[in-house]
C-alpha cells in the first residue's frame, strides 16, 4: 500500500512549510539566519522505498544587510565570521548575530532577553572574557606640561619699544595673546605672553605671565633671520608657577618652527596638553571592538573589546531562541578573539545586521513546497481509488 509513502510526503512537505514561514515571519528579525529543510528518503529490505524523511534544518549563516540605526550601543558585524558572546542570567553562555543592545541599572551591555555581552578588558586580549560595563565616572583633569605654537608671526614693521614693560599699559608692548592652561586639579589659568620688539634687529622679548599677576612675570628673547625664520630659542622655554593649592605648574613652551617673523598683523595660534574634569558623555565603538567614553573634557579612553567567537562548523549550533545559539560537540568549541583579527569580522557601531531571509527566494520555495504537499495528496487519493477498485 502507498499510504504511508504518501503520508510521509505530506508530513515533510508540512514540515518544509513550517521552516518557509519561519523564515518569511523573520524577515524582519534583526540578526536572523535562514534556515532549509534537507530529507532524506526511507528504505528498508524491500525495492520499494518507504517514503521521506526530515533528516534536519541547515541554516545559513551569510551575511544581511547593515543597516544604521543611531542607537549608541548598536553594533554589526560585518562579515560572516563571528558571534557576539553573551552571558545569560543563569551563567550560561550564549551566542548571537543580534547586536540591538542597550544598558541595564548595572550599566552592563545587554540584549532584549538580558543576556550580557562580554568581551576583553583594554590589552587583555586573550584572556577569559568579562561582563562589559559602560563607565558612568569622571576623567581625571591632567595639569599642562606643554604649550606648542601650532602658527605665529609677529609684525616685522612694528615699531621697536624702549619704555619698561607693563602689563597694564599697551603701549609697552608690540602684541599679546593668551593660552588657557590648567593645573593638577583641573582648574583653569590664563597663561599671558606679551611680545615687545627690542631696538635690536630682528629680537622681540616675551613676558609670561599667569593669571595677568606681574608678579609671575618670566621672560625670554625671540631672534629672527633676515628671511623671518626663527633662529633662537631653538629648545622650548621653561616656565615654572608656584600654586597655592595645586602642584606647582612647570609649562615647556615651545616655538618650533612654526614662529616667523613677517610684515603684517601679528597673530599666534598655540595648543597645550593639559585639560580639567570631565564628565562620561557618549560611546564610540571602533570597527576592531574597542569600546571607548568619551567625556565633556574631550578625553576619549578605552574601557573595553568586544569579544567575537568562531566556529568550525556553525551550522551545529543549537539554536536557543531569542536569536541565540550554543555550542555543541558538531559545533565545536568557540575560538574568542578581537574583530577584524585572525579572520574574524569587524564591527560597525550604532547599525545592526538585518534578517538574511532572501523573501523573493522564499515565495517560490513557498509555491514549490505546495506543489510538493499537493503531489503527495494526490498519491493518497489515487491509491485510495485503486483500493476501492
Amino acid at each position: 500500500m502507498g499510504f504511508s509513502q504518501g503520508l510521509s510526503g505530506l508530513n515533510a512537505a508540512s514540515d518544509n512549510l513550517d521552516v518557509i514561514g519561519n523564515n518569511v515571519a523573520n524577515q524582519s528579525t534583526v540578526g536572523f539566519k535562514s534556515g532549509t529543510a534537507t530529507f532524506s528518503d526511507v528504505f528498508a529490505s524491500s525495492r520499494v522505498g518507504l517514503g521521506v524523511q526530515v533528516t534536519g534544518v541547515t541554516q545559513s549563516f551569510s551575511t544581511g544587510d547593515i543597516s544604521s540605526t543611531g542607537n549608541e550601543l548598536d553594533m554589526a558585524i560585518d562579515g560572516s565570521s563571528g558571534f557576539f558572546r553573551m552571558e545569560d542570567t543563569d551563567g550560561s553562555v550564549l551566542y548571537t548575530r543580534n547586536g540591538e543592545f542597550t544598558k541595564n541599572s548595572s550599566n552592563e551591555i545587554v540584549n532584549a532577553q538580558g543576556q550580557k555581552l562580554t568581551g576583553f578588558a583594554p590589552g587583555s586580549v586573550g584572556s577569559d572574557p568579562v561582563v562589559l560595563t559602560v563607565p558612568t565616572g569622571t576623567s581625571a583633569p591632567q595639569a599642562t606640561t606643554s604649550v606648542d605654537v601650532s602658527s605665529g608671526t609677529l609684525d616685522a614693521d612694528a615699531e621697536p619699544i624702549t619704555e619698561n614693560f607693563d602689563p597694564t599699559d599697551s603701549t609697552t608692548y608690540s602684541s599679546m595673546t593668551q593660552t588657557t592652561v590648567y593645573d593638577s586639579l583641573g582648574s583653569a589659568h590664563t597663561l599671558s605672553q606679551y611680545y615687545v620688539k627690542t631696538d635690536t634687529a630682528n629680537q622681540w622679548n616675551v613676558h609670561y605671565l599667569l593669571d595677568g599677576d606681574a608678579a609671575t612675570a618670566q621672560t625670554s628673547s625671540l631672534t629672527f633671520a633676515t628671511n623671518g625664520q626663527l633662529t633662537s630659542p631653538t629648545a622650548p622655554v621653561t616656565l615654572t608657577y608656584d600654586l597655592e593649592s595645586a602642584t606647582d605648574l612647570a609649562i615647556e613652551f615651545d616655538y618650533g618652527d612654526k614662529m616667523t617673523q613677517y610684515a603684517g598683523e601679528s597673530s599666534i595660534t598655540a595648543s597645550q596638553d593639559g585639560y580639567a574634569i570631565g564628565q562620561y558623555s557618549a560611546l564610540e565603538i571602533a570597527s576592531d571592538g574597542t569600546l571607548y567614553a568619551t567625556y565633556t573634557n574631550g578625553q576619549r579612553e578605552a574601557f573595553g573589546i568586544v569579544a567575537l567567537a568562531s566556529f568550525s562548523n556553525p551550522s551545529g549550533l543549537q539554536p536557543e531562541g531569542g536569536n541565540a545559539w550554543s555550542e555543541t560537540s558538531s559545533s565545536g568549541a568557540p575560538s574568542l578573539g578581537q574583530p577584524g583579527s585572525n579572520n574574524l569580522a569587524s564591527i560597525v557601531g550604532q547599525s545592526v545586521e538585518s534578517s538574511n531571509v532572501d523573501v523573493n527566494e522564499e515565495l517560490v520555495n513557498l509555491i514549490i513546497a505546495q506543489r510538493v504537499y499537493q503531489a503527495n495528496s494526490q498519491t493518497i487519493k489515487t491509491q485510495d481509488n485503486i483500493l476501492q477498485t
